[in-house]
């Protein structure tokens, strides 16, 4: 019988207990760990200002409206919507087909693009703390607006950043979809938040906070009211959830104080990524909130959901049949190494982004 002491703590399977489904973690398979240089992040050399993209203020875009020259953050309806309020209508007699196994449905919702800011060459690491204080709160209300909308259920804002993950422009910018179903892990999040209040008579993101705190080492940044961590359950390498610590079903309850501090630990993520791989950090991150139905989803708590693809500097994560075709995740690292890899991060020589001199 071989010796299984050298695998301990490296080759397990672990529980994610808001998607209610098994993770399988060989770190054994993996080279070494990775041991990078503490250096500041890759300076940034597009320009402020680029005559070819759609986003910048000034620009044509795509169906010949022009953006404002706008100083701060722009908000307008997506050119290219995924969902709309004008999407084709199905008829009554093509809803519904194939024994009652085909359905199908009008697209409807709203599609908007945020830009962050003007520049076109800072991300949301790079710009002050309280830019990106702004920008959640520009998320606020729009998500004071759709939830007064009717035949609006629930609202995903996200951003997909770096070309890695597909994004063709640069510019600092995320999306928001408004729909009128709820996305699929939101629902299971709701279910697996109801069972655990039934079989523990306790919160289910509650309790993930007070185990993160009490481990303490895979916190990557904390303050007063927000809390961001690589999880106990987390399937990509360094994947990350912040949270606030008080429990909000949406943006719309919390407060300045609340927001501004849920983006200081967002952005520190940010940072940190950045430093790390001398880059700027590609990942997908999407807010998971409550349902916005005129339902109360007492047990909801939102969070921030931070997936970046890559598990070393060059190598991606990627999905393959594990995955893609039996629906579970199979992991090359563990959570605890990656998150001692970010918490040795020093963010000491890192710095905004400065325009240049225009003497």
């Amino acid at each position: 019988m071989k010796d299984t002491q050298q695998y301990e703590g490296k080759w397990e399977k672990r529980w994610h207990p808001l998607r209610d489904e098994w993770i399988v973690y060989a770190a054994h398979r993996n080279t070494r760990p990775w041991s990078f240089e503490k250096k500041p992040a890759r300076k940034n050399t597009a320009p402020e200002y680029d005559e070819n993209c759609y986003l910048c203020p000034g620009n044509l875009r795509v169906h010949g409206d022009r953006n404002p020259d706008y100083k701060d953050i722009f908000i307008f309806d997506n050119d290219h919507p995924v969902v709309g309020l004008h999407s084709p209508t199905i008829s009554p007699q093509q809803r519904e087909f194939g024994g009652g196994l085909y359905r199908k449905e009008k697209a409807h919702g709203i599609a908007r693009v945020v830009c962050y800011d003007p520049r076109h060459n800072v991300t949301l690491s790079e710009v002050s703390t309280a830019q990106v204080a702004k920008v959640f709160l520009a998320w606020k209300l729009q998500m004071i607006e759709f939830s007064k909308m009717e035949g609006i259920r629930y609202t995903l804002i996200f951003e997909n950043k770096g070309e890695v993950v597909g994004v063709s422009n640069p510019h600092p910018h995320c999306q928001i979809y408004s729909t009128d179903f709820i996305f699929t892990l939101i629902q299971k999040e709701i279910e697996q938040a109801a069972w655990y209040r039934k079989e523990y008579n306790k919160n289910i993101f509650e309790q993930i906070i007070v185990n993160e705190l009490e481990f303490e080492k895979r916190i990557i940044a904390e303050n007063s009211t927000s809390i961001a961590f690589i999880p106990f359950f987390a399937r990509y390498a360094y994947e990350v959830m912040v949270m606030p610590k008080r429990r909000h079903a949406t943006l719309i309850t919390m407060s300045e104080t609340e927001l501004y501090d849920l983006a200081q630990a967002f952005q520190e993520v940010q940072r940190r990524y950045d430093v790390a791989f001398d880059m700027s950090f590609p990942y997908v991150m999407t807010i998971h909130q409550a349902p916005i139905d005129g339902k109360e989803y007492p047990d909801y708590h939102l969070y921030i959901s931070i997936l970046p693809p890559y598990r070393q500097p060059g190598l991606i994560k990627y999905l393959a049949g594990p995955e893609i075709g039996g629906g579970n995740f199979m992991a090359d690292t563990i959570p605890e190494e990656k998150a001692q890899e970010l918490r040795s991060v020093d963010l000491s020589d890192f710095q905004e982004y400065q325009s240049p001199s225009k003497e």
